[in-house]
């Protein structure tokens, strides 16, 4: 009985000692159970907006997008930002991607989609763009897509496309001045260049990149389109002959001049000949002249020769 007891003692000490860490354990379990269920799925929303950059921004062209350029010292941005993260925790339902576009940090997408207000909101649809003009809430967002009032807004043309040349071109402007305002800065706040002669480099070096530019369009128009005397060798001897063959063409040309007025002067001597000979003959009846004239054979020649030179002068 006293062993009885003694075991039932032993027994007893035994149990408080196995149930009470038992015990702990499961607060333990309970407690942490609830804390993980408690907790706000912080990788889910993380996930859910997403960041379009310089690199990555082709891939809004397939799908429906909302984006939002925003800028982090911009007022109007802040406000915007707790209700456009509740709107991009109901994209994934919607099979809509959300995003956002740092444009300090992206100026290629500023220039890329002519950023001139922040925030800017865009609705891409299979690349296809519209520019969001509605209201700024969650509800606003979720209703312009889910009864799809895209479809009344019209679309940019595809000239303003970001994907379009003109706007490739404004996209690589945009870059470069964001890389000179870089320099600028690191000029003037880690070298302790003044302002001005940070200016003075940069014209300095707009000089001589446009001089080295235009040489070297020189040499592309050369070499694709070469110019007669470097691309024939035989450029002189072919200028000589045409030479030669438009003075031969000329002496040909006074020659046969020549040969008409030549001509032309043994006509008038024919016809003095002529008038001569019928003078000498008498009228045209065959009647001789009356002699009361008195005209010597000389003098009637210098008369025909006289009267003949008058009609030249007349005509002339």
């Amino acid at each position: 009985m006293a062993c009885s007891l003694a075991g039932g003692g032993d027994t007893d000490s035994t149990m408080f000692f196995l149930t009470r860490p038992t015990k702990h354990r499961s607060w333990m379990c309970c407690f942490l159970l609830a804390v993980y269920l408690t907790s706000p799925p912080v990788s889910a929303k993380l996930d859910s907006l997403r960041e379009v950059t310089d690199g990555t921004w082709e891939e809004i062209l397939t799908g429906e997008w909302m984006i939002e350029f925003y800028a982090p010292w911009c007022p109007a941005c802040q406000q915007l930002q707790a209700a456009w993260k509740e709107f991009a925790d109901w994209g994934e339902d919607m099979g809509v991607n959300i995003a956002k576009v740092d444009v300090t940090e992206q100026p290629g997408l500023s220039g890329r989609f002519i950023i001139t207000s922040l925030p800017t909101i865009y609705h891409c649809k299979d690349g296809v763009f519209r520019k969001y003009q509605g209201a700024r809430t969650k509800d606003d967002f979720l209703s312009f897509v889910d009864e799809q009032k895209w479809k009344a807004v019209e679309p940019i043309s595809s000239w303003f496309g970001p994907s379009s040349v003109l706007m490739n071109s404004m996209s690589a402007l945009f870059k470069l001045s964001m890389f000179i305002r870089r320099c600028h800065n690191y000029m003037t706040e880690q070298l302790g260049i003044p302002v001005w002669g940070s200016y003075i480099i940069f014209g300095l070096a707009t000089l001589f990149s446009g001089l080295a530019l235009g040489l070297l369009l020189v040499f592309i128009a050369d070499f694709a389109f070469p110019s007669r005397r470097i691309s024939s060798s035989d450029y002189y001897q072919k200028k000589q002959t045409m030479e030669q063959a438009r003075l031969i063409q000329r002496q040909e040309d006074e020659h046969e001049a020549d040969g008409e007025e030549d001509d032309d002067e043994d006509d008038e001597e024919e016809d003095e000949d002529e008038v001569w000979r019928r003078r000498r003959r008498g009228s045209p009846e065959g009647r001789p002249e009356p002699k009361g004239h008195g005209f010597t054979d000389e003098a009637l020649r210098k008369r025909v020769v006289g009267n003949r030179e008058e009609e030249d002068g007349e005509d002339s």
